[in-house]
């Protein structure tokens, strides 16, 4: 059974694992031609573990950043996984606090997503969630060293246009959640926020933004909901 339900969650991220891998080879390319060694990129990979962060920070490596300022930007946008673990959190009954907790570790945007969409049917098991998470972390970390040692012959990263498969990526994933007009009405809160506060705030606090105006909305139309 545990078995079972591992090979369901890895199956159901096999589709991610195929697009994280030339994704995490491009930023240790990028990696590599700000100085790091394919050990340092692939070891920052291993630890932070967030693409987002790791792209941005690169960026900002490139302008000599302060540390501190580099540190706070990582933090910032990392905070998005605070939510995200508040709301799988709800389908964790069958967890121990420990292995919970170990587990909230290789909860990326798109494990998000497709755990999310599971637990809408069924109930999710430790297995499942295992195998609908951990597998992108390797992956992520070896293309990441792969990269920053071939990076050089591989020429222009930024000609490839792969900054935003990311985001198209994790589009594909959350488009299962629609349920019309109400679905809509949380992106374009989501959204707005985002814009308005990335036009007046320096950093990435609009993702931040972002995501509690969504979830405002979502809140204010579920007590609707409820009262009618």
């Amino acid at each position: 059974m545990p078995l079972r339900d591992f090979l369901r969650g890895l199956g159901d991220l096999a589709p991610m694992m195929l697009a994280y891998a030339p994704i995490s080879m491009l930023w240790g390319t990028i990696a590599a031609a700000n100085g790091l060694s394919p050990f340092e990129a692939a070891f920052m990979s291993g630890v932070i573990y967030s693409g987002a962060a790791q792209f941005v920070l690169m960026d900002l490596w490139a302008l000599a950043t302060p540390l501190p300022v580099l540190f706070v930007t990582v933090f910032t946008l990392s905070l998005r996984h605070v939510l995200m673990s508040a709301s799988v959190s709800r389908h964790m009954g069958a967890f121990s606090r420990l292995r919970a907790t170990l587990q909230l570790f290789w909860l990326t945007d798109e494990a998000w997503a497709i755990i999310e969409r599971r637990a809408q049917n069924e109930p999710i098991t430790p297995a499942y969630f295992l195998g609908a998470s951990m597998p992108i972390w390797p992956v992520w970390i070896a293309f990441t060293a792969l990269g920053a040692a071939v990076g050089k012959a591989l020429g222009n990263p930024a000609a490839w246009g792969l900054d935003y498969a990311f985001a198209a990526m994790f589009i594909s994933v959350v488009a299962g959640f629609w349920k019309g007009a109400s679905t809509g009405l949380i992106l374009a809160a989501s959204a707005l926020a985002a814009v308005a506060v990335k036009l007046v705030l320096p950093g990435a606090w609009y993702i931040l933004a972002g995501a509690a105006a969504g979830m405002i909305v979502a809140v204010l139309l579920y007590r609707d909901e409820v009262r009618t």
